[in-house]
């Protein structure tokens, strides 16, 4: 799994592991049904605490995009077994809407920003 994590960013690391994976699943990089590397091999490859890794697993468990089996590990789940509705959808996008106006972007700006984003992540799914 390639993630990584950054003294410096703002967000606590377990939701910089979080965010990495959610990223990898939407690229395509991680799939339904693959199996993720125990907590503890997340943790060495890292170099944080077993239970900062443990927490972002139940995090995405929580959310739907994990499955944990016991003794068979962290499986990728399904997008339909999620459920994940248009409103709920939304919201994330409409925060990060709202940042991209307060830092002054433009309309046209902010849609070029989205296409970027759009284009990256297919590209990574080709890969």
């Amino acid at each position: 799994m390639f993630l990584t994590v950054d003294a410096n960013d703002k967000r606590p690391l377990y939701q910089q592991i979080v965010d990495g994976v959610k990223a990898l699943i939407a690229g395509g990089t991680l799939r339904e049904g693959m199996t993720l590397p125990s907590v503890r091999q997340v943790a060495g490859d890292l170099r944080v605490n077993l239970n900062t890794i443990a927490v972002a697993y139940r995090q995405l468990q929580e959310e739907g995009f994990l499955t944990v089996r016991h003794g068979a590990g962290a499986v990728i789940a399904s997008r339909r077994a999620r459920g994940i509705g248009e409103e709920e959808l939304r919201k994330p996008l409409r925060t990060v809407l709202t940042q991209l106006i307060l830092a002054g972007r433009g309309d046209k700006e902010i849609l070029a920003t989205v296409r970027e984003e759009l284009e990256s992540l297919h590209r990574k799914r080709a890969a």
